[in-house]
């Protein structure tokens, strides 16, 4: 049933694609074999940038680095939750030398900021909705990485067992879109992780094997406006049926590497206000 949906002015941390590329294998979606059209990489990455600004939020960027082509997916560099941070750290040392960016970056602005011990890929894996942190398990973020976050943010997580490899981080199979509200691809995790979802979110939308494989979860809610990449037809029909805006994004070039809206994008919530506001940020 369709409900009046609220949007909710957000914050985000993005990194430009200046040296995006896929020169290694570390999902399956990534062919080295086939080249990578930079120019398009850049444009789908600045509409998702532009449509943020558009919509009222406000958008940080961190440096890119050289040597690093997937540090455009900025969700995976840490977890921001009540304005501390835990960056990651990554499972393949092909993405290790991320950290260090965000590490800088939120040490230079003052906040609460330590890197995880356990591997832990950031907002890839970890999504809060309401006072629960879900937290995904079974390719990259180990589940350690589970209590050691729950301890650092002091909030309950409900650990989720991924089981598709072709949704190798939460955020390719599930979305947060209000504090009250999920959708994602049954199909991509185990038996219990299933109950557990059905239970806590009685009223998901729930995606098709075709929705799932367009990279449709990967999204970013504002509680109204819901940004997603442009094939998931289905997610999105059901998205105006419960009363969300949908707004589709090309992001095909982005896919080559694995990601898509959300993992472009590292949420930074509510509480940094006042600490960016000290520290100077300038959003775009």
């Amino acid at each position: 049933m369709s409900v009046a949906r609220t949007a909710t002015g957000r914050r985000y941390l993005m990194c430009p694609p200046t040296h995006f590329d896929v020169v290694y294998s570390i999902n399956p979606w990534m062919d080295p074999g086939t080249p990578v059209d930079q120019r398009l990489a850049v444009l789908q990455w600045q509409r998702i940038h532009d449509l943020f600004v558009e919509l009222g939020h406000r958008v940080e960027l961190v440096e890119p680095l050289p040597g690093l082509p997937d540090m455009v997916f900025a969700a995976n560099g840490a977890t921001v939750v009540d304005g501390r941070v835990l960056v990651a750290r990554f499972r393949h040392e092909e993405r290790a030398g991320e950290a260090s960016a965000y590490l800088d970056w939120f040490g230079a602005r003052g906040f609460d900021v330590r890197q995880a011990e356990c591997v832990n890929e950031g907002q890839g894996d970890f999504l809060a909705v309401g006072d629960l942190l879900l937290a995904g398990t079974g390719f990259r973020s180990e589940r350690g990485s589970h209590a050691e976050s729950g301890m650092f943010f002091g909030r309950p997580v409900v650990g989720l067992t991924l089981v598709q490899d072709d949704y190798y981080h939460l955020d390719t199979a599930l979305a947060v879109l209000d504090d009250r509200t999920v959708m994602y691809y049954p199909a991509a995790f185990d038996r219990d992780s299933r109950r557990i979802l059905r239970k806590l979110f009685p009223d998901a939308i729930l995606a098709t094997a075709q929705d799932a494989s367009a990279f449709g979860l990967n999204a970013v809610s504002d509680g109204r406006h819901v940004v997603l990449p442009a094939g998931a037809h289905g997610l999105a029909a059901r998205l105006r049926e419960r009363g969300f805006v949908p707004i589709g994004a090309d992001v095909s070039e982005l896919l080559r590497g694995g990601g898509g809206v959300k993992c472009c994008t590292l949420e930074l919530g509510p509480a940094v206000e006042a600490r960016l506001a000290a520290a100077g940020a300038t959003a775009s």
